[in-house]
């Protein structure tokens, strides 16, 4: 019994005060953060601030909606933007994701012209052929077919 006494005291008299190098490891991890987290994101914050700030009409911008369109005004805290011919809304500036290269709206391909393009074509060929089976004139497939018989009179 003597002994494990002995060997209580002596751990309970082991613990000494937080040292510089005990905190050493938590500044260590913050320093992380902030080169790997909170600095890139503030700069991200301040490069967004000035491109919202430089807007003029003329941009193409994209709206954090997903719509693609140019300014055509500009105001303190909204801008007008034109996402169609003669379709205009108002967007708040903060609303602005990113701004486009000059001529980005007239490349981008939406796919809707050419589907639409392909249903006129389509329907222009089945016009002119439907037109062209009216001047003609065509025997009907579905005739009555003529009954066979053989010599028991059974028909087949």
């Amino acid at each position: 019994m003597l002994i494990s006494e002995a060997f209580a005291q002596a751990a309970n008299g082991a613990q000494a005060e937080p040292s510089l190098m005990s905190l050493l490891p938590l500044i260590g991890i913050l320093v992380i953060f902030y080169f790997l987290l909170i600095r890139p994101q503030s700069k991200r914050a301040k490069e967004q601030k000035l491109m919202r700030e430089g807007l003029q009409k003329g941009d193409e911008i994209i709206i954090s909606g997903g719509e693609l369109g140019r300014v055509t005004s500009v105001g303190e805290n909204y801008i007008m933007v034109e996402i169609a011919p003669s379709v205009e809304i108002t967007v708040l500036k903060a609303g602005v994701q990113t701004l486009l290269p000059k001529g980005t709206l007239k490349s981008i391909d939406t796919g809707k012209s050419n589907r639409a393009l392909k249903t006129n074509k389509s329907q222009k060929a089945s016009d002119t052929q439907e037109s062209s089976d009216e001047n003609m004139s065509v025997a009907p497939l579905n005739e009555p077919q003529k009954e066979s018989s053989d010599k028991s009179g059974k028909i087949q």
